[in-house]
């Protein structure tokens, strides 16, 4: 079971059959907010939007994934979820739409799901639905563990973002992600982008 939450998102008129590229994007950490915190408690940075502008600009397709394994805890609730993730999207889209939606795995670990990052069940969900050519998508994340391990499988090119856990996933968890390498390192989510327009993928 995925959520896809897209309560706020105002349908971004298609863009012609020549764009099949997207971005997908780690939420917390990357974004905004604390890597491994709350979503009731994610405020966006303040790059955040003009990373996300920047990218719609540049025919990218915003697409935000995120892990929720308090909700296979138990620790929260999917209505307090979907009204946090409503916010979000209306939060970013407020001014003009920027994000197309944010889908999320609810599972715990033990559930053993095809859709809790690494694994690559959140970008297969979309690929038919925004007619994506994979190698022309880019995963962005500050978990190398999750989105750099998720773009190399999907077949992405995946970009670290040194927010969030970033630092650590380059440091002291470098072991969780062990054989594999990000395309582009990058402060920021906005650095991210600039790097990526800057790099022939």
């Amino acid at each position: 079971m995925v959520f896809s939450m897209n309560l706020w998102y105002t349908k971004t008129e298609k863009r012609g059959d020549t764009v099949r590229k997207a971005i997908f994007w780690d939420l917390q950490g990357t974004l905004g907010g604390d890597a491994t915190g709350s979503i009731e408690q994610f405020e966006p940075y303040p790059f955040a939007k003009d990373a996300l502008r920047l990218a719609k600009e540049n025919g990218y397709y915003n697409l935000i994934l995120t892990n929720q394994s308090r909700i296979g805890k138990g620790l929260l609730s999917r209505t307090i979820y979907e009204r946090e993730a409503a916010r979000i999207l209306q939060n970013f889209n407020q001014d003009e739409p920027l994000v197309e939606e944010i889908l999320c795995c609810p599972h715990q670990e033990s559930d053993h799901c095809h859709c809790k990052k690494p694994k690559t069940g959140l970008i297969e969900s979309c690929i038919q639905k925004y007619s994506l050519s994979l190698s022309d998508c880019v995963v962005i994340g500050d978990m190398g563990k999750n989105e750099i391990i998720m773009a190399h499988h999907a077949g992405c090119c995946g970009v670290l973002v040194l927010t969030g856990g970033g630092k650590a996933s380059l440091g002291k968890f470098r072991s969780t992600w062990a054989g594999y390498e990000a395309h582009i390192i990058a402060e920021n989510a906005w650095d991210a982008i600039q790097k990526l327009l800057c790099s022939p993928q």
